[in-house]
């Protein structure tokens, strides 16, 4: 149909339809265009387009190979489509608002014939125009818009037919939400590699953690196998004095034998009538002595060696003393280190548990700190335990070459108070006055305030020495210390610088301590067979 000519018909009809349009002119003409494709479409002339109508109308003219989506977009819910409905549908299409440049876009873009751009910005067509070019009008197409092409004017009508029914171009209405699409999933797949790249660093830094916390534990383990076996070098310490102090026993026992068989022979040499009898007492009782002189010229040799002062011994038990502060002091530092490790691996563990734990954890700083935590705990217990280790090793060397007991010692107190250091040098408090602490019932103190090596006195001693037939008496105020010592009650003999010295131990003696002193007498004359010894009596 060559629409050339307006039609009163048209108008009326648009009048019915559509009062507020029927002055229009461009209505009434955009009007009669749709009412020219409802009948194009209306092959049974009833009024309606059908659903097969339009199925074959699409197929045939508009040569769409899978109509279904044109056709449900078209019909929507109503299966018959009279002109007022498509009159309806076209004002309600986005199209029909176009604006000039937005027909010319399409002109360009989606009909692909920029030469009449120019000429369709000369007539001013807009989207209410669009209805005119779906038709067949030569007069539109050949004198106004100067489309001589007769297959550019085909081609033209199709893409306004097609956007007329069927709204504007996929392409162009839904270019920007195809990008935004784009650009959202493009974001959520960022997102979620972001996410998994840091749940998996997470988790890796969290197992790194643990083996760090592992290994932290097992440093303390070996430290305190360390002190375990420290321990049992200390008791085995002990019964080595112990035993060393039954040899000493037993080779003055025999010494006191030795003597006692000469005294024998010289009794009998004595009682004895025969000359040749008594020359042969005399004989073996001459080579018990020599025997007896040998041994404990043999014992006194083996102590000659090297003869350390008397002080020595108090100096290296304090060294050692305030070694072992300083090692306590550094222990409980490290042991602090690991306690706050600790707590700090416990803080990572509860917020893993949250909902966003992982995620939190990832991206803030307290796991570099609690690892940088675990780090310095684990250095602070290697160096304790080297440290420990190099301590033990280092004064069992010191005793093994000076034969002094120096780990096993009185306490810091009793060795500043026996070399008369101020205890403020020291670290340690002042000490109690005597008076407060030398009562009747010191047995009924609590072992809690009374600890080793705290408890000082002075009494007076009488002790008596005989060598041959003369006997000599002293009196003396000795110092005591009162101290936890596992040694059995015993008395030491050892020979430093040309001079003899007893040292007494268990006389007297309560369940909880044992006193102990010392006595030093002159050695340039003294035989150890005129020797013999007669403890003081309990008074």
């Amino acid at each position: 149909m060559d629409h050339q000519h307006h039609h009163p018909g048209a108008a009326s009809d648009l009048c019915a339809i559509d009062p507020p349009l029927c002055q229009d002119e461009t209505s009434v003409l955009s009007f009669e265009a749709i009412c020219s494709i409802h009948k194009l479409m209306d092959d049974d002339a009833d009024g309606t387009v059908d659903t097969a109508e339009t199925d074959e109308f699409l197929r045939e003219d508009l040569k769409y190979h899978d109509p279904k989506p044109k056709h449900s977009s078209f019909h929507r819910a109503d299966l018959h489509i009279s002109v007022e409905d498509m009159w309806n549908a076209w004002k309600s299409s986005e199209v029909y608002n176009w604006t000039e440049q937005q027909v010319e876009d399409w002109l360009v873009l989606s009909v692909e014939l920029p030469q009449y751009a120019e000429t369709f910005r000369r007539q001013q067509l807009d989207g209410r125009a669009l209805p005119r070019l779906a038709v067949k009008n030569t007069t539109l197409t050949v004198s106004l818009l100067k489309m001589l092409d007769r297959s550019h004017s085909q081609k033209l009508q199709l893409k306004a037919l097609d956007i007329v029914l069927f709204g504007p171009p996929p392409g162009r209405q839904n270019r920007w939400k195809d990008l935004v699409l784009g650009a959202s999933v493009l974001m959520a797949l960022g997102g979620c590699w972001f996410a998994y790249t840091q749940t998996r660093k997470s988790r890796d830094d969290l197992g790194k953690l643990m083996k760090d916390l592992e290994g932290l534990q097992r440093a303390e383990q070996s430290l305190l196998d360390l002190q375990e076996k420290l321990l049992q070098a200390q008791e085995e310490q002990r019964s080595v004095q112990v035993e060393k102090v039954k040899v000493e026993k037993e080779l003055r026992s025999e010494i006191n034998s030795a003597k006692q068989e000469a005294q024998r022979l010289r009794e009998l040499r004595e009682g004895t009538e025969n000359e040749r009898s008594r020359q042969k007492y005399a004989e073996e009782e001459l080579e018990q002595v020599r025997t007896a002189l040998k041994k404990a010229e043999r014992e006194l040799e083996s102590r000659a060696h090297w003869a350390p002062p008397d002080a020595l011994q108090k100096w290296l038990q304090l060294t050692h003393e305030v070694e072992v502060q300083y090692y306590n002091t550094k222990k409980q530092s490290a042991e602090r280190q690991l306690l706050q490790a600790r707590e700090g691996a416990e803080k990572i563990k509860k917020k893993r548990s949250s909902l966003f734990g992982t995620f939190h954890v990832a991206h803030s700083s307290s796991l570099d700190d609690v690892d940088h935590k675990i780090l310095s705990a684990k250095q602070a217990l290697a160096e304790v335990t080297a440290a420990l280790r190099e301590k033990l090793h280092r004064w069992q060397q010191i005793e093994s070459l000076t034969g002094l007991c120096l780990v096993n010692n009185p306490g810091l107190g009793a060795l500043a108070a026996t070399l008369n250091l101020d205890p403020s040098f020291l670290g340690l408090r002042p000490p109690t006055p005597q008076h407060l602490l030398l009562s009747d019932d010191l047995d009924d103190m609590d072992e809690d305030i009374l600890s080793p090596g705290t408890l000082q006195c002075k009494t007076p001693v009488k002790w008596s020495f005989s060598f041959a037939s003369v006997s000599w008496m002293f009196s003396s105020n000795l110092t005591f210390s009162c101290q936890e010592c596992p040694l059995l009650p015993c008395t030491h003999l050892a020979s430093q610088t040309g001079e003899l010295m007893l040292r007494l131990v268990d006389w007297p003696q309560t369940e909880t301590s044992r006193w102990s002193s010392a006595l030093t007498l002159p050695f340039d004359s003294v035989k150890m067979s005129d020797l013999t010894f007669a403890p003081p009596p309990l008074s």
